[in-house]
C-alpha cells in the first residue's frame, strides 16, 4: 500500500491556521497590526527552516490570547478556505481513506472539523493539541507529542512505521524534511497558496495544485489534466485583471509583447490585445491551442477558417466593451473547465450543467451527416452508460459533448479520436 502524507497550513488550506486564529482572538486588540505581523514572521521563520519549529510555535502561541471560542470561530473560516484543487477532489480521500494521512505542524482541534467532510478519518490526523484552563482560554500544547518538536514529522513517521512507500505532499521546511530523512520516496512541493524557495528547490517536483500531484502519481482526480499545464499566453495590449483571473483559476500564465515562436507548438489559451494580428502560420502551427480569446473585433486580425479547421474556440469583443476584458477570460475558462461554447464567435453556443461522478467527453467534429452515429455506435459497442448529451452545429463545425459513467475501457477514447472527420477529442473530467 502507498501512503500519501498531507500538511494542513497552506497545503490542504489556503492560509496559516494560527495567523487565522490571531485575527479572529485579537481584532480588537490595539496591537493587533504589530502582533499579526510578529506571528506571520514568526510563522515564515519556521517553514523556511530559518528558527525550530518549537520555537516559533511557542513564540505564536503566546501571542494569541485565544479560547475554545475562537477556535469555533476559526474553524468556521478554515472551512472556507480550503485549496479549490483539494476542494474538487474529495473522491480521492474517499477511495484512499486508510492511506491518506494528514500531517501537520497545526491542531487537531481546529484540522479534525474541517478535514473530516472529505473521507480522512480521524484516526488519521496527526497534528497538536492545546491546553486550556478551566475557563477555556488556551494556555499552551502537549509538548510530549513529537510534532511540537524540531523535525518533528521525521519523529513521527519513524514512530508510525508504514508498510508501504509513502508520498509526501506541503509547502514548508517541515514537510522537506521528510525527504531528507530518506523515510519517504518522494517529495512534493506543494505552491497552489505559496512557494517557498527554500523548498521548492530541493523537492521532487514542483506541483502548483493537488490535481497535478494525482496525476503525476496517476491517482483517481476530478480533471483528467491538471489546468497548471495548460499554458496560456497574453500578448499586447491586455489589462492585468485578465492575466489575475487566468492565473486564480490556475493556468500557468505568460504575458508577452509578441506571440513568440518557441510558444507556439506548446500554448493552450491564447488571449490578445486588440493590437495583434495573429498570423495564419502561427495559428496553423499552434496544434494545442483549444480556445483563443481577442479584446477586440477579431474579423481581419485571427483567421477563423483556420480556428474552424483546428477546432480552436474564438471568443472575441467585437462592441469594444468595457467589462470583455473580463468576460472573455471568463468565457474561455468556462470552455476549458466545463466545455461552454456560450458566447462563442465561431462555434455553437452550448451553455452545459456541472454533473457529478461522470466524464465529459467532447468532440469537435466536422458538420457532416453520419459523425454521431459514428459516436453512439462506439457507445453501444463498449456498453458505455450515457448520463447525458448534447450536440449542437454551425456552419462547419459541429459540437458534440457526451457525459458518461466512470467505467469503461480506455481504448473506447482512442477509437472515438479515430472517427471519421474528427477535428478534436478531449476528456474534460
Amino acid at each position: 500500500m502507498n501512503y500519501y502524507i498531507i500538511d494542513f497550513d497552506s497545503t490542504f488550506t489556503q492560509v496559516e491556521a494560527l495567523d487565522e486564529l490571531a485575527r479572529i482572538s485579537l481584532a480588537k486588540h490595539p496591537a493587533r497590526e504589530l502582533i499579526y505581523e510578529e506571528i506571520e514572521r514568526l510563522t515564515n521563520l519556521a517553514m523556511n527552516g530559518q528558527l525550530s519549529f518549537r520555537d516559533s510555535l511557542a513564540g505564536r502561541i503566546r501571542l494569541l490570547e485565544a479560547n475554545r471560542d475562537h477556535l469555533k470561530k476559526l474553524v468556521s473560516v478554515l472551512k472556507k478556505k480550503v485549496s479549490p484543487s483539494f476542494l474538487r477532489n474529495r473522491e480521492f480521500f474517499k477511495k484512499h481513506s486508510e492511506s491518506a494521512l494528514i500531517v501537520s505542524g497545526g491542531f487537531k482541534e481546529f484540522i479534525i472539523p474541517v478535514v473530516s467532510p472529505y473521507h480522512i478519518q480521524q484516526e488519521n490526523v496527526y497534528a497538536n493539541t492545546f491546553t486550556f484552563d478551566e475557563e477555556g482560554n488556551i494556555t499552551g500544547y502537549d509538548e510530549n507529542n513529537p510534532l511540537s518538536e524540531e523535525g518533528g514529522k521525521v519523529k513521527l513517521l519513524k514512530q508510525l512505521q508504514l508498510p508501504g512507500k509513502i508520498y509526501g505532499i506541503g509547502d514548508g521546511y517541515s514537510d522537506f524534511q521528510l525527504k531528507e530523512s530518506g523515510l519517504i520516496e518522494r517529495f512534493f512541493a506543494f505552491t497552489e497558496n505559496i512557494e517557498r524557495k527554500s523548498v521548492s528547490e530541493k523537492a521532487d517536483h514542483i506541483t502548483p495544485s493537488f490535481d497535478e500531484f494525482l496525476y503525476v502519481n496517476d491517482l483517481p482526480r476530478a480533471i483528467s489534466y491538471p489546468k497548471n499545464r495548460i499554458l496560456c499566453l497574453i500578448v499586447g495590449n491586455v489589462p492585468e485583471i485578465a492575466a489575475h483571473i487566468l492565473k486564480r483559476d490556475g493556468f500557468s500564465i505568460r504575458v508577452k509583447e509578441t506571440f513568440e515562436e518557441k510558444y507556439v507548438k506548446d500554448v493552450g489559451m491564447l488571449l490578445l490585445g486588440s493590437n495583434v494580428k495573429l498570423s495564419d502560420d502561427q495559428l496553423t502551427r499552434a496544434d494545442k491551442l483549444k480556445t483563443l480569446g481577442y479584446l477586440g473585433d477579431s474579423k481581419d486580425q485571427v483567421n477563423r477558417e483556420i480556428c474552424n479547421e483546428k477546432g480552436i474556440v474564438l471568443f472575441d469583443d467585437k462592441k469594444a466593451k468595457k467589462r470583455n476584458c473580463e468576460f472573455i477570460p471568463r468565457r474561455m475558462a468556462d470552455f476549458i473547465n466545463r466545455g461552454d461554447t456560450y458566447m462563442s464567435r465561431n462555434f455553437p453556443n452550448l451553455q452545459l450543467p456541472k454533473v457529478e461522478k461522470a466524464h465529459r467527453l467532447l468532440h469537435i467534429h466536422q458538420n457532416v451527416p453520419g459523425v454521431m452515429a459514428q459516436i453512439n455506435q462506439l457507445f453501444a459497442e463498449n456498453q458505455i452508460n450515457i448520463i447525458a448529451q448534447f450536440l449542437m452545429t454551425k456552419g462547419n463545425i459541429g459540437y458534440a459533448v457526451t457525459d458518461v459513467d466512470t467505467a469503461y475501457d480506455r481504448k473506447l477514447l482512442k477509437q472515438l479520436r479515430q472517427i471519421d472527420h474528427t477535428i478534436k477529442f478531449r476528456i474534460l473530467y
